[in-house]
């Protein structure tokens, strides 16, 4: 069980106006009870096969990210489809420096077929989707080495891509990189999260339920242990969408102490943006604060 709960908030950026999101994110800063905040990555409404409006979400965080100083800034998860491995490396690489060290990346394999069909955007077999993922992770990290920060440069052959002589200049504001969180749920997905990644999350608003947590948090301990590593040091998370009417905000409070208790070390609050400022304040009153009260 947890004895410190880290509780970040998150606001989808799709079917909402800016000014919203904006309020939403401005509403934030203002309470200490949230360590992080989170957007999600689509460019669509997800929940529907297609179309639906929609927020990007790298430059969307870039010029959010000032209403929440202090505070930890990232995506549950960027689609590795989306962006050529380098390209994210860049855009990654220029949010931590306007965080100042602030930023974690979130990444995950990819997996809403409409949106990836109505926009062009390759969608391999499982397989081959899970090889190129792996790649993804290793583009970056490599770009986000030491070795990068100057001549020669960085050279890996991590097919398809490869990298010749890389410079990633200027360096980080964190050393090392930002951080690293994975989204896999499966098998192959938990083993790359126990070799790469400084953090790992559940999404248990895409029909997850703490029985499925509590298994892939045990397979990932097993992972970890499988290669050494210490799995106290891989961060778990949990995202949880908080339903606006007071009964259901309740029963998912519950269901994040829950979570906690079962070894989650941050759980992100999901609500819709276009509820703005209001919406921010319920989450930190009735929610963040008492599950931070719980857990001392």
């Amino acid at each position: 069980m947890a004895t410190v709960m880290r509780v970040g908030f998150r606001t989808s950026p799709q079917n909402t106006d800016w000014a919203s999101l904006e309020a939403a994110w401005a509403e934030a800063g203002q309470h200490d009870v949230f360590d992080s905040g989170w957007l999600n990555d689509h460019f669509m409404d997800p929940v529907r096969d297609r179309g639906g409006s929609g927020f990007e979400a790298m430059t969307a965080l870039a010029a959010l990210a000032h209403h929440v100083p202090g505070k930890t800034v990232g995506q549950t998860v960027l689609s590795a489809t989306f962006r050529h491995p380098s390209v994210l490396a860049k855009e990654a690489m220029t949010l931590d420096h306007v965080t100042r060290g602030r930023y974690i990346l979130g990444l995950g394999a990819g997996w809403h077929i409409g949106e990836h069909e109505s926009f062009g955007i390759d969608l391999p077999p499982l397989g081959e989707r899970f090889d190129r993922y792996e790649s993804t992770i290793r583009v970056l990290r490599a770009l986000f080495s030491d070795d990068a920060r100057s001549m020669p440069g960085v050279t890996l052959e991590a097919p398809p891509f490869r990298l010749d002589g890389a410079v990633m200049e200027p360096g980080s504001v964190r050393p090392g990189g930002p951080r690293l969180w994975l989204g896999g749920q499966g098998p192959r997905g938990l083993r790359l999260a126990a070799r790469y990644a400084d953090g790992w999350n559940y999404a248990s608003n895409l029909d997850g339920t703490l029985e499925g947590f509590i298994e892939r948090r045990d397979l990932l301990v097993a992972a970890c242990e499988a290669i050494e590593r210490d799995p106290a040091t891989l961060i778990l998370s949990v995202q949880i969408i908080i339903p606006p009417a007071p009964a259901p905000r309740r029963a998912t409070f519950d269901q994040a102490v829950a979570y906690g208790r079962a070894g989650a070390a941050e759980i992100l609050l999901t609500t819709l943006a276009r509820e703005g400022s209001p919406g921010i304040r319920r989450l930190a009153t009735e929610v963040a604060e008492p599950l931070k009260a719980t857990f001392g």
